[in-house]
């Protein structure tokens, strides 16, 4: 694997090579290691970057303490033999005046854009960054981060970008919480409700019609959590259309904190 820390030794390595790319931000667990192992079955080298990008955190305390683990990350990444490694300074991401201007969908505006502000301005600024110096013909993203995928999407075809997603289902524990790079500031405790709430919005979300927000709201923070930003349905193929009923089609959003942890998830 060959690691590179500055785009331009990295762009004179991978000129005109096919390259299939897995953007994270360290951190790495099962979630990420599934999108490594089907970017591998394409026919293009596999390269991951890892920057912790300052711009989408909403807090300073939230970014210092984001999960890092370099030498763990580097290992893992070694030993799935890929291609390439980036792990560029904020320097080399933001040090130079990309070709598209940030184009952010009105969904951008629901959901956890309600609740962190200039969020996906700063997603969308970062991957803009990283599509122009990497040109990558695919790019792996899995559905935990569902309105973010929604969002990158909408931005590549705004612009007409080469570049195709293909979205990977989420990895889950055996107890049903979703791989998380935050999964690492929890306790043995704090991850069983996260297990219990997973089952409890498994449990009603065919009958997601007949409660309202303070119930679930309720009903969660009985169950261990801290604080709910929203639980909201919505039609994911009718371009996100927010629905009374769940059906085959939908899929039920949640934000929730356990202490000063915030998770998020789709089911």
């Amino acid at each position: 694997m060959k690691i590179f820390k500055d785009k331009i030794s990295l762009q004179k390595e991978i000129l005109n090579k096919p390259i299939s790319f897995i953007p994270t931000m360290g951190g790495l667990h099962k979630g990420h290691i599934s999108l490594i192992k089907r970017s591998k079955k394409f026919k293009k080298k596999t390269l991951v970057s890892i920057f912790v990008n300052p711009r989408q955190f909403n807090k300073k305390s939230d970014y210092r303490s984001y999960p890092r683990n370099k030498l763990k990350d580097v290992s893992i990444l070694k030993n799935l033999n890929v291609n390439y490694l980036y792990i560029p300074s904020i320097k080399d991401i933001y040090g130079f005046k990309p070709k598209h201007k940030i184009y952010l969908d009105k969904f951008s505006k629901k959901l956890c854009g309600k609740f962190r502000k200039g969020h996906f301005e700063g997603v969308i600024n970062v991957m803009n960054r990283l599509i122009q110096i990497i040109k990558p013909k695919t790019i792996f993203m899995g559905k935990k981060d569902y309105q973010q995928l929604f969002l990158i999407k909408k931005f590549i075809s705004r612009h007409k970008i080469n570049s195709k997603i293909i979205e990977c289902n989420t990895v889950r524990q055996a107890n049903g919480v979703a791989f998380s790079s935050r999964n690492s500031l929890l306790k043995p405790n704090d991850i069983k409700i996260a297990s219990r709430i997973y089952y409890f919005i498994n449990k009603i979300k065919k009958k997601f019609d007949v409660y309202n927000f303070n119930f679930l709201k309720t009903e969660m923070i009985k169950l261990g959590a801290s604080k709910v930003d929203y639980i909201e349905n919505y039609n994911i193929k009718k371009n996100f259309i927010k629905s009374k009923k769940y059906n085959k089609n939908c899929k039920i959003f949640i934000a929730y904190y356990i202490k000063n942890v915030r998770l998020i998830d789709n089911i």
